[in-house]
């Protein structure tokens, strides 16, 4: 049998379990704030998204969510935004290094990193939004999380940027405190991170404009407590940022503004999944007792009616693939059809 895990387009009726896993996800997971306007209008957003009723492509954000396909529950969500920084800001502290040099000091010379503020990936794709509630973790769901929106992204390539980037959020304590923000931040905006975060999520992001420090931040005087964790995730993303890198993704050396947490980034066409990922003919058949299937991922291919899911595929010849019945039944296609498969190596 098949793991009990199917990646689906977002719904209006999908609001409930939204709330419920904004809430569970903690302080500092802006993407999924505890707003139930600014959550219908995510849902309303996904939906227009992915009917394609857009003035223009690069507004789309998709969110997909996690069914349990035996009890109906919804148990996670990821989610894909085609291009960031184009209704809004989409503002980043980008580290750079800074040579200092002096010959009149005896040939003196060292390097020192500053913090400038940035808005430069206009048009880029964006990834995140990766949550599985606490007993649906392991088994491989967190990697069909992850790996559905890239199996997403190729089944319409033409809506997604050329490059493709994460946030991960960075450290934050049970209490809501960064120790970046409260270093850094909270100088500037006089204000506490829970508020920032908030804003940030409910807001156009002038107020960002309007408060954050037009020159850049040189990090040695900054206090070690701050210093530590420029770049470093939070401990609940560590195995996100394990699939990131796995994926392709890279440090860019950029950081969230609030709590210093890493960005990464990769080319689209660099995606691992996407590389190993091909469209084949499903058919219907007993795999479960044969040595030569394997375990992978199969996608529908298609909008508005993109599903994926974890399955044993058996390979022949002719772009031909062979699964078990019930994920017919998961994926809502019939025997014959085109799907795309990725298979784990």
């Amino acid at each position: 049998m098949s793991i009990p895990y199917v990646m689906r387009p977002s719904r209006m009726d999908d609001l409930p379990a939204l709330m419920e896993m904004a809430e569970l996800s903690g302080p500092g997971f802006t993407s999924l704030p505890v707003d139930e306007g600014i959550l219908k209008d995510r849902l309303k957003k996904s939906e227009d998204a992915f009917h394609a009723r857009l003035q223009r492509i690069e507004y789309g954000k998709y969110l997909l969510m996690m069914d349990n396909t035996d009890t109906g529950e919804v148990v996670g969500c990821s989610a894909v935004k085609a291009g960031v920084g184009i209704d809004q800001p989409f503002f980043n502290y980008r580290i750079i290094t800074l040579a200092q040099a002096s010959h009149a000091a005896g040939n003196l010379r060292f390097d020192m990193d500053a913090l400038v503020l940035t808005n430069e990936y206009v048009g880029c794709t964006e990834v995140g939004t990766l949550f599985l509630k606490a007993n649906h973790r392991g088994g491989g769901a967190g990697r069909l999380a992850a790996q559905s929106r890239y199996l997403m992204m190729a089944a319409a390539p033409e809506r997604f940027g050329e490059k493709v980037l994460a946030e991960l959020r960075g450290v934050v304590d049970q209490n809501g405190v960064s120790p970046f923000w409260e270093c850094l931040g909270r100088h500037f905006f006089r204000m506490d991170f829970k508020e920032a975060d908030r804003l940030s999520a409910t807001t156009d992001n002038q107020f960002i404009c309007d408060l954050m420090p037009k020159y850049p931040i040189y990090v040695d005087l900054l206090p070690p407590e701050a210093r530590e964790v420029i770049g470093r995730c939070h401990s609940d993303g560590v195995g996100a940022y394990k699939l990131l890198q796995w994926e392709g993704f890279e440090f860019d050396r950029t950081v969230d503004i609030f709590d210093g947490g890493p960005l990464v980034a990769t080319q689209k066409r660099h995606l691992r999944t996407i590389q190993e990922s091909r469209v084949v003919k499903l058919e219907s058949g007993d795999v479960h007792s044969d040595a030569e299937a394997r375990k992978g991922l199969v996608s529908t291919d298609k909008y508005p009616d993109f599903r994926a899911c974890q399955a044993q595929i058996l390979c022949q010849e002719d772009d031909v693939a062979i699964t078990s019945k019930d994920i017919f039944e998961q994926l809502k296609i019939k025997p014959g059809d085109k799907v795309r498969i990725w298979l784990r190596s």
